[in-house]
């Protein structure tokens, strides 16, 4: 061990004594150097080269990724270590596409980056070419819990490399911005990311969607139509709840992940297409194979990496940060100033369970954003628009549901009775025309509001209201 030499490059002198204490006490030699100039200089002065090197990120002057960039084109075995406090997907992916052997998250326990060293000194294997960095970007993926620091370095390992992964996790997680971060750090990133969910699709549409099909396949194709599969090649394609895929398409898509080909539906041109295949799904895809309803061996193909996402009550000290970000979203969106949490509405989302993960906590934001009076929002702003759900709290009753439940029975009985035709669509159009124009009426005509009101999209409210309708 003593005849191994680090070197740690950092602008804090308080992180290169501490570390350089550490792995001294551990039996290595140990240089610090305060940027990156001074350890380019060494390097190239030294007749000897280090066997280790530690680099912050952010430094004055090139910073670490710089210098990472520069010793790889020196030396390409050399292992480093990449320090920083910034660990969204951007900085991980980018040490690792600069040729990083591992990330290490600011602040770290002391005794995990001595164990780090002794793995890096250990036997080596050839460090992967080194890329351009790009510009470290405001990712959608927010959080600095370890559940999510670890994802982010999974992720930036895994965008570098050729493999299909499998993202799970409850409704609400973010699994496809999971996806779209493994696309946008991957070689691929200047070709398509296609996303596509499984489950919102037909059955009897879904081959056509992932395929194509040729003109006169079925009643209704007048022309050609390209799928996913092509709209992707050369990029990613994002399958989202994989598990709902009907048996006969998983048989044709096991064959393109095993073969790059595949026909249109009607056509007899074998396609042949490039694309990386990730897929995500929130149900348990092994009891699925126990029970008959998923193929093992598609299963296999999909799943040669898989990572979890973490429920947000996993990861509750990321509420706080996720609600900012939100929060300065809906004010950008309603061109006025971002509203504020205090301490104690603070404490009041960190005590809710969040059921519905970070898509519920983004849609109370907006509510937050349209409805609370004030720039200070309070716990009780968070009472009113999130009610009951305090982990331990009882369940609201819900005592209006059963009188709204039987008279929606009560029509639905008459219509099916005198036999009217489309009598789910005639309800489904009358629940949203309903609920469209109250949230309207609270907020006085404000579509944008009225939009976050009811978790949907302006452009869908728009859309289900009609053009002549009331609304600013």
């Amino acid at each position: 061990m003593t005849d191994a030499t680090i070197w740690i490059v950092d602008d804090e002198a308080s992180v290169r004594f501490v570390l350089a204490t550490a792995l001294r006490e551990a039996g290595w030699r140990v240089e610090a150097f305060g940027n990156g100039a001074e350890a380019l200089a060494a390097f190239d002065a030294a007749d000897t080269a280090p066997d280790l090197l530690f680099t912050d990120v952010r430094m004055p002057g090139d910073d670490g990724l710089v210098l990472l960039g520069r010793l790889k084109q020196r030396r390409p075995q050399l292992p480093v270590v990449v320090m920083s406090a910034y660990t969204d997907v951007a900085s991980t992916a980018g040490a690792f596409r600069a040729g990083a052997h591992e990330f290490l998250s600011k602040p770290f326990d002391l005794d995990d980056a001595v164990a780090l060293a002794a793995r890096a000194l250990g036997p080596s294997t050839p460090a992967p070419p080194s890329a351009p960095v790009d510009a470290l970007s405001d990712a959608p993926l927010l959080g600095s819990t370890p559940a999510m620091r670890e994802l982010f370095r999974a992720i930036g390992r895994l965008a570098q490399a050729p493999l299909s992964v499998l993202v799970t996790g409850e409704t609400g997680t973010g699994k496809e911005l999971v996806a779209r971060a493994l696309h946008r750090e991957s070689p691929r990133a200047h070709r398509p990311f296609v996303a596509l969910n499984t489950a919102a699709i037909p059955s009897e549409l879904l081959e056509s969607e992932l395929f194509g099909h040729e003109a006169g396949a079925f009643t209704g194709a007048t022309r050609r139509h390209v799928g996913r599969f092509e709209q992707a090649d050369g990029g990613t394609l994002f399958l989202d709840e994989i598990g709902d895929m009907p048996p006969a398409l998983q048989t044709r898509l096991l064959r393109v992940l095993a073969q790059g080909e595949f026909f249109r539906v009607g056509g007899r041109e074998l396609i042949r297409v490039d694309v990386r295949v990730l897929a995500a799904t929130h149900q348990d895809l092994d009891a699925r194979v126990a029970d008959g309803r998923f193929r093992a061996d598609l299963l296999h193909r999909l799943d040669v990496v898989r990572l979890r996402l973490p429920p947000l009550r996993e990861r509750i000290d990321d509420v706080p940060v996720l609600a900012e970000r939100f929060l300065a979203q809906a004010a950008q969106r309603f061109d006025a100033a971002p509203k504020r949490l205090d301490g104690d509405a603070v404490e009041r989302l960190r005590l809710h369970d969040w059921p519905g993960n970070v898509r519920e906590l983004e849609n109370l934001c907006w509510r937050l954003a349209a409805l609370a009076p004030g720039e200070r929002i309070g716990r009780a702003d968070i009472d009113a628009s999130l009610g009951a759900g305090v982990r331990g709290a009882a369940p609201a009753t819900g005592d209006a549901a059963p009188s709204w439940d039987a008279a929606l029975a009560q029509w639905a009985r008459d219509a099916l009775a005198s036999g009217e035709a489309d009598v789910h669509e005639r309800a489904r159009h009358r629940l949203d025309q309903v609920l469209l124009e109250t949230a309207l009426e609270r907020t006085g005509g404000r579509r944008a509001q009225a939009a976050a009101l009811l978790g949907v999209g302006r452009n869908t409210l728009t859309r289900k209201l009609g053009p002549g309708r009331p609304g600013r």
